[in-house]
């Protein structure tokens, strides 16, 4: 079977739950995520994961991402990769949308960026790296990262441009999983939070 890629988004923040864009500060979890990483890792150490003892797993450096690996029972196998780090936001870095949509009404990051930050390019840049090494494995991959940049990952993986990330929305803690369809990239679940339900 050709790879897969599973995509576990980091628990929450107090930035994350106000909606404000958390690129490059590293804000911890709150007590909330902390029991969303715990009862993600239950899962992924269950059927039908068992563990998932053949995976190759990889973690953005930023603590969030990192606790959540941990406390998920993957920081040992797990390797830091820069690549994964969220969006940097540049001047829009602690803004929440409304913040920001004040100042530009209409805006919207997938489509026009953000000053002094990442621009589309790279972003596009990292995710396709990410795709290209998940394709290029020779077993399931996962990885423990960010809102925006596991977006812009799933994007990618189908194929298509940056800004369809915009469609396809992704809490914290949730697992997503991207593979294959009749030969064709393909999403198989998205934003599950099956596992928050305890």
């Amino acid at each position: 079977m050709a790879p897969r890629i599973l995509l576990a988004r980091h628990g929450q923040t107090a930035w994350s739950l106000s909606g404000k864009h958390t690129g490059r500060t590293d804000v911890p979890l709150l007590e909330e995520g902390r029991r969303g990483a715990k009862l993600l890792g239950e899962r992924l150490h269950g059927a039908p994961y068992d563990g998932l003892a053949d995976v190759e797993i990889r973690t953005s450096p930023l603590s969030r991402a990192r606790e959540t690996c941990e406390l998920a029972g993957f920081a040992e196998r797990a390797r830091t990769w820069d690549t994964l780090m969220e969006w940097d936001y540049g001047a829009y870095e602690g803004m929440t949308p409304a913040d920001i949509q004040s100042a530009r009404p209409g805006w919207l990051i997938w489509r026009d960026g953000v000053p002094e930050g990442e621009t589309l390019a790279e972003v596009t840049a990292r995710a396709d790296q990410v795709v290209a090494w998940a394709r290029e494995a020779d077993r399931d991959v996962l990885v423990f990262a960010h809102g925006h940049i596991l977006r812009s990952i799933g994007a990618r993986w189908l194929g298509l441009p940056l800004d369809f990330a915009a469609r396809i929305r992704l809490n914290p803690t949730s697992l997503s999983v991207l593979g294959w369809a009749y030969g064709e990239p393909a999403i198989e679940s998205w934003n599950d939070l099956g596992h928050l339900d305890g």
